[in-house]
């Protein structure tokens, strides 16, 4: 018999905090993760979720690590990544993070209005550079404007296998929205664009065509 294929699949946003009541962070709210997760418990695989605050409830029989900030969200993958045969990085990482985070609350009228900023590290090229033979990576590219450009950049700087792109400024695609239209790089140069549909039904669909492309079903012992 083969084993399950073992997925990792990161969700929601990053939050990166000035002081223990204030932070910045995107308008990720995981659906997307969360229906591949829901995907990928359907098609039979063991799933690892790295959510980061979010208000869903998880899926039932998958193992659950939550996150909050850039820097958890990295040693999680880091943790995790060498037992996966994929990983899909659906996370909405905050970019940077304030120079300095406050241990107690600031008063306002006494804070930095043009604060410091540094760059959160950048998980999936870290990850990409320890990956072992057959383990595939998907990353994901949200954007609002030239989108394929945006996204065949990212594919090949980060060395992914594949990169799902959409457009968020739609209203029926980006944060929050129930449903997604998006369109699927291959580092081997093809591109899906699939059907719109539910979250579900999109996530579906990607892990039918990722599938093909895992190598590492192995024994079980």
């Amino acid at each position: 018999m083969t084993r399950p294929i073992r997925c990792l699949i990161t969700a929601g946003p990053t939050r990166e905090f000035f002081d223990p009541v204030r932070f910045i962070s995107n308008p990720s709210t995981g659906k997307m993760g969360y229906a591949l997760a829901q995907a990928a418990l359907d098609a039979a695989w063991t799933v690892d979720l790295i959510s980061g605050p979010v208000a869903l409830p998880p899926p039932q029989g998958l193992n659950l690590y939550p996150i909050t900030t850039g820097a958890e969200l990295h040693e999680a993958c880091h943790d995790l990544f060498s037992a996966c045969d994929i990983l899909i990085m659906c996370a909405a990482v905050c970019d940077m993070r304030p120079a300095q985070t406050h241990p107690h609350k600031v008063k306002k009228e006494t804070l930095e209005w043009n604060g410091r900023f540094e760059p959160v590290p950048d998980i999936l090229k870290s990850l990409s550079n320890v990956r072992k033979p057959g383990q595939v990576i998907v990353g994901f590219a949200a954007e609002t404007r030239d989108i394929a450009e945006y996204a065949r950049r990212k594919l090949e700087e980060k060395n992914l296998d594949w990169i799902v792109a959409n457009d968020v400024s739609r209203s029926d695609a980006g944060f929050a929205s129930d449903t997604n239209t998006v369109t699927l790089y291959a580092r081997t140069g093809e591109t899906y664009a699939l059907q719109p549909g539910t979250k579900l039904e999109v996530a579906s669909s990607l892990l039918a065509l990722f599938a093909p492309t895992l190598s590492r079903t192995q024994s079980n012992t």
